[in-house]
């Protein structure tokens, strides 16, 4: 593991635990290949310092540092492995976690060490002067072994509010040791932001030491907590890519590092890395296998989505009246939202959006903006279907529904076997091109069938609809009438490898709608071919 020069200067530490703290969250659950690129992606934008988890405490954290000295060169940061301080009674140089610790080959090393008094005694079972003595002997060990460290104090913000002055020496014994820097957690994320500025700021006209911070997110304060504890002095912030964490989390890296770049005015990355933040939160996601926060600050795809008529009015005038930033300053980009809100302002900036002159037309505009009002009553949602508005509008401007195919009729059929297993077929009757084309098909559903049974029919005049994939499928019963007779809405996302696009449909019967969606999907998916239409 080789690590090249820091990207920014030691003064600040955006210090990234998602590779120990983050992978404690309930459904996340890495393999050290998961590990090593993660580990790229943080570097990629130029965290400081990566914790990669605590060898010797499993065998899959000492693979990863194992792997991480052969595999990986570090552009930007150094990789940071954790551990706990020596056990009571013992010596430091003595100990075998220490000593996995030393052979992780990591060049800084971050201790875990109590700072409340009653889990010095009740967990540790150990007396208040000994614990001092642990941080002390290996704090001191490690660096005479040529290691950087920082400080852990567990459980600091409850500790200090039952007893000061103990937490507060394990403080000092940590710097007095030779920590580079003490980091204050609030484990169980109990604490508001009034509240950790001013322990911060006591802290450090106490005890004279370099001071982080490390916030967990139980009171939803996490980002909150991390920007007071900077406010009070704080130089170092540990936080885990998109707030991932035990229980409901830790502070999000994302929001704080925009927040430090961007509304502090502090240099804490490399030049041009914020405007990767948004792919790369998103790359972490996958890897994690857990699905992309649509409202998450400044990464998320709604995070400048404008909905509103009025808000869409103002955006036309000047984008910055209803953004409190560039959204390319982060990766991300606006978004128009259309649906039974929208107004003129909101179908002119979708339109521009998607590409569609809309010129000066002002009646065209207001027949759309009926059209979408109209639509959205009988339970239509543009704003999450895109690929459906934009064929509505482009029907609008050219005076005629886009089509590509002409629909006799079709039908599903499921059939109950006797052995308890069910079929699924499905059949369609098209005219394509002046053919008329019957195709049947099965699948495991009878919208699959339908699926099937399509392609069956349109690949061999379309050989472009090959490409495409059903991505998502969702159905919601819409409010209204209730149980078997209510009114049902489909939203299809489909793909064609180069990018994914959102239909809907909507009907009595969810087979129905979900013709509807199909339908649109593959006349969107045609449309992106730059196939004409032939009917």
């Amino acid at each position: 593991m080789t690590t090249k020069a820091n990207a920014t200067d030691d003064s600040f530490h955006v210090f990234d635990t998602t590779l120990r703290d983050g992978a404690q969250r309930e459904g996340i659950n890495l393999t050290v290949a998961d590990k090593l690129t993660i580990a790229r992606h943080l570097d990629t934008f130029g965290v400081g310092y990566i914790e990669g988890g605590w060898p010797g405490a499993n065998p899959r954290d000492t693979e990863f540092f194992a792997r991480a000295q052969k595999e990986i060169t570090f552009e930007n940061a150094q990789l940071v492995a954790f551990g706990a301080t020596r056990r009571a009674g013992g010596s430091a140089a003595d100990d075998p976690q220490v000593k996995a610790l030393l052979n992780s080959g990591a060049p800084v090393i971050t201790l875990v060490a109590k700072s409340h008094d009653r889990h010095v005694e009740l967990a540790l079972r150990t007396t208040l002067e000994e614990n001092l003595e642990m941080v002390r002997d290996t704090v001191s060990h490690l660096r005479e072994q040529g290691r950087r460290v920082f400080v852990d104090c567990e459980h600091f913000f409850d500790g200090y509010r039952a007893n000061a002055a103990y937490a507060k020496s394990v403080v000092r014994t940590a710097h007095e040791a030779g920590a580079e820097v003490v980091i204050l957690c609030d484990t169980n994320g109990g604490m508001l932001p009034a509240q950790v500025q001013a322990v911060v700021s006591t802290v450090i006209a106490d005890t004279g030491a370099r001071l982080g911070i490390h916030a967990q997110d139980d009171t939803g304060c996490a980002v909150a907590n991390t920007l007071a504890a900077v406010d009070a002095g704080a130089t170092h912030v540990q936080c885990t890519a998109n707030g991932y964490g035990e229980r409901v989390g830790n502070a999000n890296l994302f929001p704080v590092v925009a927040a430090l770049e961007l509304k502090y005015g502090m240099k804490v990355l490399p030049e041009g890395a914020l405007a990767e933040m948004t792919r790369i939160s998103h790359a972490i996601a996958e890897v994690v296998n857990l699905t992309p926060s649509t409202h998450q600050p400044y990464v998320g795809v709604s995070a400048f989505a404008h909905k509103a008529g009025l808000h869409a009015s103002a955006i036309k005038v000047d984008p910055d009246l209803y953004q409190h930033i560039d959204p390319e300053l982060v990766g991300n980009t606006m978004r128009m939202l259309v649906s039974d809100m929208a107004g003129r302002a909101s179908i002119e900036l979708k339109g521009k959006e998607l590409g569609v002159d809309l010129g000066d037309d002002r009646a065209l505009v207001g027949r759309v903006v009926e059209r979408v009002k109209e639509r959205e009553l009988q339970g239509y949602t543009y704003e999450a279907a895109d690929a459906s508005f934009e064929l509505l509008l482009r029907g609008e401007v050219e005076g005629r529904a886009r089509r590509y195919f002409r629909t006799e009729s079709w039908r599903a059929i499921v059939e109950d076997r006797p052995d308890g297993t069910h079929a699924n077929e499905a059949t369609v009757k098209l005219w394509a091109k002046g053919e008329r084309i019957v195709a049947t098909a099965e699948g495991n559903g009878p919208v699959n069938a339908l699926d099937r049974a399509l392609r069956v029919a349109l690949e061999r005049i379309y050989p472009q609809l090959a490409k495409l994939e059903l991505i998502d499928y969702k159905v919601r019963i819409l409010e209204g009438r209730t149980g078997t007779e209510s009114t049902t809405r489909v939203l299809i996302t489909t793909g064609d490898g180069a990018g994914d696009w959102a239909t809907v449909g909507v009907a009595e019967n969810v087979i129905a709608a979900s013709w509807q969606a199909l339908v649109d999907a593959y006349t969107y998916g045609l449309l992106r071919a730059g196939v004409e239409p032939t009917e």
